[in-house]
């Protein structure tokens, strides 16, 4: 099974639903076991993040509706520390956030340099639902592309690394979803009548997220198409990619100091 890619800068994917699946994927049982493999080693590097402190980790969790977001939080990064995790998720903006630009909410959740911040949705919010509703004029939200490329920019230059995940799902596949959540009552009460109306939106929003991955996957800050429509698959892909871009942060943990290891054989 090949790990997962990303985006091309500038490439525009037909995002059909023949996409979120794998074809030849392994199966539930041997995803679950390669899972459990992985915890220990995204564990230990959330550890060395963490202890090493000059380096903070920022991953994006977008895509519509049932896509596994809230699953992927759950096992995925579950496997981690909870003490050097940092999850922010983005509602509808408050009256107080609306008085100030759009990214200031987004800059203010983000955690420190040594901790990994999730963001449950995120700023392209603003590029997406912002678009598809007409909430401001296209002017507005095309020039956005630009500032949250500069945005991500400017936090890679500050010691952050970005990894932003597109949890594609095939429209049967949501349906299949909604369908389960309204008949398992430990989950109708998240099914909001809402949620119908985005369904149908489905050309508008494949869309509009077809300009986002063309226009804001970077080397900076690329983003990465994840076949969400088996989950088992969708948490073994996310959790290599995070292992394998923290392996490569050569993280390092503090030395200790001479006071300090002299204490060594000598504590009673």
């Amino acid at each position: 099974m090949e790990h997962l890619r990303p985006v091309p800068p500038g490439t525009e994917l037909a995002l059909n639903d023949d996409d979120a699946s794998l074809a030849g994927a392994p199966s539930k049982a041997e995803l679950q076991a390669r899972l459990a493999e992985l915890g220990d080693r995204l564990a230990a590097l959330e550890t060395a993040l963490y202890a090493d402190g000059s380096r903070g980790l920022l991953v994006v969790l977008q895509g519509r509706d049932t896509c596994g977001k809230d699953g992927t939080v759950r096992h995925v990064f579950g496997l981690v520390n909870p003490q050097g995790l940092a999850i922010r998720s983005f509602d509808v903006p408050t009256p107080l956030e609306l008085r100030h630009d759009y990214l200031w909410r987004v800059h203010s959740a983000l955690g420190p340099r040594g901790m990994i911040t999730l963001f449950n949705r995120s700023h392209y919010e603003d590029v997406l639902v912002v678009r598809v509703h007409n909430l401001v004029p296209e002017e507005q939200w095309r020039r956005r592309y630009h500032e949250i490329n500069t945005f991500e920019q400017m936090l890679a230059a500050n010691g952050y690394v970005i990894l932003k995940f597109f949890l594609h799902i095939s429209r049967e596949e949501q349906r299949k979803r909604l369908e389960a959540r309204l008949d398992d009552p430990e989950k109708n009460w998240k099914f909001r009548v809402g949620d119908l109306d985005e369904r149908a939106r489905w050309d508008d929003y494949t869309a509009a997220y077809r300009d986002v991955l063309a226009r804001c996957s970077t080397a900076e800050a690329p983003w990465y198409v994840v076949p969400a429509d088996h989950k088992p698959l969708r948490n073994v892909l996310i959790a290599e990619t995070v292992i394998e871009t923290l392996e490569g942060m050569d993280l390092r943990f503090p030395a200790a100091d001479p006071e300090t290891l002299a204490r060594r054989g000598r504590i009673v």
